[in-house]
């Protein structure tokens, strides 16, 4: 009962804490599978799932890889990529 994920949103946001986990360890394979998974769930998603992807997932494994210095143009996918630049130019970063 304890670890049970209610809302798209908080599931989004433990699918962001395993792949961070996977880069911190390493597992950069797992990592990959991680993205292209959210990659996947991004591109046939409801407009919810959408929303959580972009909104909660790729919000905070891109400012995570940031704060880390890692390279994020070489483990994003195609358009896990297009929505974190779309985030970084709305922001005025």
């Amino acid at each position: 009962m304890k670890n049970q994920v209610t809302t798209i949103y908080k599931q989004a946001e433990r699918f962001a804490e395993i792949t961070k986990s996977a880069i911190v360890s390493g597992n950069i394979v797992r990592a990959k599978k991680c993205l292209a998974l959210a990659e996947r769930l991004f591109a046939t998603g409801s407009y919810e799932t959408q929303n959580a992807i972009s909104n909660v997932y790729v919000f905070s494994v891109s400012t995570f890889m940031e704060l880390r210095h890692c390279s994020i143009s070489n483990l994003f996918p195609h358009s896990l990529k297009a929505e974190y630049l779309k985030q970084i130019n709305t922001s005025g970063v």
